[in-house]
């Protein structure tokens, strides 16, 4: 996948703003979404992102990764979920006009689009140690502050809030992705397992584990956690050479210290 920059930001003469009426468009003028198109939006770093894709420009390009940090952001200040940040941009237009999207026949993300773009970030901050994430939010901290004091008249939140909540969702998920791929390889050897974790091979159990809000994230981690050792007991050394134990001996290792 290929780095490109968000190029497709002005309005087109199909735009769905031209299809408000005066009424309509005065309420998205004062709404909070013109407050944070404006000072939030256009100072997203994108290029920042660009050490996550290919250096290949005939591969396919990148979802805009200002439209991804923009959603992430909204998702955190809003208290939404994947799910219910993903209905308010297809169906709201207020979270179109944030994200300057109102011009896109289809809208961009999808739940599976943050999850690779959280993971993305996760993996390189793992080989890396550098959280491009956080330090993104923590440079849009004043433009982060004045949306919310602007748009909603709440003290100024720490930016650095809002990263780390991002962060502890994308390991909850990389845990989560650890177990269900050690189930996996267990079930192809036919081992058998508890019950209660049968889910983990469920076709919707991933869209039910990550519909979760931040005040549940470390009950859900916490979750996972105790069902990853339940599998490793399971294991009982014959597992010891696959790369889905070795990665959740590592994951282990590092919630106790997250």
């Amino acid at each position: 996948m290929a780095f490109v920059t968000n190029e497709n930001q002005q309005m087109n003469l199909t735009d769905h703003v031209f299809s408000l009426t005066e009424r309509e468009k005065k309420y998205l003028e004062r709404s909070w979404a013109k407050v944070f198109s404006e000072k939030v939006f256009p100072a997203i770093p994108e290029d920042r992102f660009s050490v996550l894709y290919s250096s290949n420009k005939a591969s396919r390009p990148n979802t805009p990764v200002n439209i991804m940090i923009g959603a992430l952001i909204l998702r955190e200040v809003m208290e939404l979920n994947d799910s219910e940040i993903m209905q308010n941009l297809m169906f709201d237009i207020r979270y179109q006009y944030a994200l300057h999207t109102t011009s896109f026949e289809e809208q961009p993300l999808s739940e599976k689009t943050l999850s690779r773009f959280r993971s993305r970030c996760l993996s390189y901050e793992t080989e890396t140690g550098e959280n491009l994430i956080y330090d993104c939010i923590s440079d849009l901290s004043e433009e982060i502050s004045e949306f919310i004091e602007e748009a909603f008249g709440m003290p100024k939140m720490d930016s650095r809030m809002v990263a780390q909540n991002i962060r502890n969702l994308s390991f909850m998920e990389l845990f989560y992705f650890a177990v269900v791929n050690l189930v996996k390889e267990m079930v192809q050897r036919g081992v058998d397992f508890p019950e209660d974790l049968q889910h983990y091979v469920e076709k919707e159990d991933h869209h039910r584990f990550m519909n979760v809000h931040d005040e549940d994230i470390t009950e859900r981690l916490n979750r996972v956690k105790e069902d990853a050792e339940t599998l490793m007991k399971l294991c009982d050394g014959a597992f010891d050479d696959t790369s889905e134990y070795q990665l959740m001996i590592r994951l282990l290792k590092e919630s106790y210290s997250f």
